[in-house]
């Protein structure tokens, strides 16, 4: 059995390899393999890897003083990973003498360059990083954002996104759950959840885990018992399974096979039904229309990036436009399938309009018997709505509760 050192000492070097890819290789970190680890090494790992990439900057700022020109990307990125260690708490002497060992074991190429690895950081000063400006996002998606919200609410989005999230959990009725602070839309948030298995409650199916942004969609299509719902783009499936909760005979559809296993397994630990299936929106059609459609358009995930801090690494904004054209299409395609006076609830978790604002005006503009309804949910934060009748929420709402991600919502009715 390994040591403690030897395991941590194995859980950095599975951190720093994924920031290789991330930096190094523009992969994101859930395209990864997992690392041959136990699953607390290996939760630890990934933890370590997000950490750093939400201070790329600010440690590069410090490490930049006492380095005359920037080591092999592995080396820096073990330097990086120890600076943020230091900066959240971590011993000193122990987050250097395991970048020293991640170092000295990362290859012959560069093995040698642990005594730098070393000497550089001994001479850090782990409480300069708290001190220094937060990491700011690309230039192609901060430079959009600042025109559509204003350089302020940037600079208050980039500061949340600089701390690990809370936990978001949607829970069924009367059902067990965790200790935990409730939010006023609903979902119950925790700050130190630990093991997501252990919790109460979750074995008997009583929860999901979903942010508290992404559990709106479902809310804002308001499901009633026996209404046939689809649930468009579906997988991992936590709106599929507020729709099954509240009565609705809902079929999910998904492009991705694993995805929609994700689903089937969700599906079972919560006792929940669903009809699956597996197929392409733009080729499949239904056998007869729906009462309502749930449309959760492939977008950019620019509202994810508190949880998934690899993004900004690894996207450069050339999928942008290829994504609004599919969302159109997807938007049209599903008009298509609703009954007369049937509703659709369009949403995104991107921080761009054109993913959000403008893609609800020019659906409204190609469909005149559509329209926009008032997107009314109760515990919304001030300044949601928008004046074409959506819902825009941003991370920096509820900063002092650790934000939300970033999402546009908008509910349409098909006329008669």
């Amino acid at each position: 059995m390994a040591t403690g050192m030897a395991a941590g000492v194995a859980a950095r070097s599975a951190a720093v390899s994924m920031l290789n890819a991330v930096l190094g290789e523009r992969q994101m970190l859930s395209d990864l393999p997992e690392p041959d680890l136990a699953p607390p090494e290996r939760a630890r790992a990934l933890r370590l890897a997000e950490e750093v990439l939400r201070r790329v900057e600010p440690a590069d700022r410090l490490l930049g003083a006492h380095l005359r020109k920037p080591p092999p990307l592995p080396v820096l990125n073990a330097l990086r990973l120890a600076v943020v260690e230091m900066a959240l708490g971590a011993a000193p002497h122990g987050a250097v003498n395991a970048a020293v060992a991640v170092v000295r074991q990362s290859g012959r190429t560069t093995g040698h360059l642990a005594g730098l690895a070393n000497a550089v950081l001994r001479r850090i000063d782990p409480a300069a990083l708290a001190a220094q400006p937060v990491q700011k996002l690309p230039r192609w998606l901060r430079q959009p954002m600042v025109h559509a919200f204003g350089r302020e609410t940037v600079a208050a989005i980039e500061t949340v996104q600089s701390v690990a999230p809370p936990l978001d959990l949607t829970l069924r009725q009367g059902a067990a759950a965790p200790a935990g602070e409730v939010l006023p839309t609903g979902s119950l948030r925790l700050t130190h959840p630990g093991q997501i298995s252990a919790l109460p409650g979750y074995a008997e199916g009583g929860w999901w885990v979903q942010d508290a942004a992404a559990a709106l969609p479902a809310r804002l299509i308001a499901p009633l018992p026996g209404e046939r719902i689809l649930d468009l783009c579906a997988a991992p499936g936590g709106k599929t399974m507020q729709l099954a909760a509240a009565g609705a005979e809902v079929t999910a559809l998904d492009i991705s096979g694993p995805r929609m296993a994700r689903l089937q397994d969700n599906l079972a630990r919560t006792g929940l039904a669903a009809t699956l299936i597996t197929a392409d929106a733009l080729a499949w059609a239904p056998a007869a229309p729906f009462d309502a459609i749930l449309l959760d358009a492939p977008c950019s995930a620019t509202g994810t990036i508190r949880r998934h801090p690899d993004l900004p690494f690894v996207k450069d904004g050339s999928e942008i436009a290829p994504l609004v054209a599919l969302q159109a299409r997807l938007i049209d395609r599903a008009l298509g399938w609703l009954k007369p006076g049937g509703r659709l609830v369009f949403a995104t978790c991107s921080l761009l309009p054109e993913e959000g604002e403008a893609q609800l005006a020019a659906a409204l503009d190609r469909h005149p018997g559509l329209r926009a309804e008032p997107a009314d949910l109760p515990g919304l934060p001030l300044g949601t709505r928008t004046e074409g009748q959506g819902l825009r929420l941003r991370p920096d709402l509820w900063a002092d509760r650790g934000g939300m991600d970033g999402f546009f919502l908008a509910r349409l009715r098909k006329t008669a």
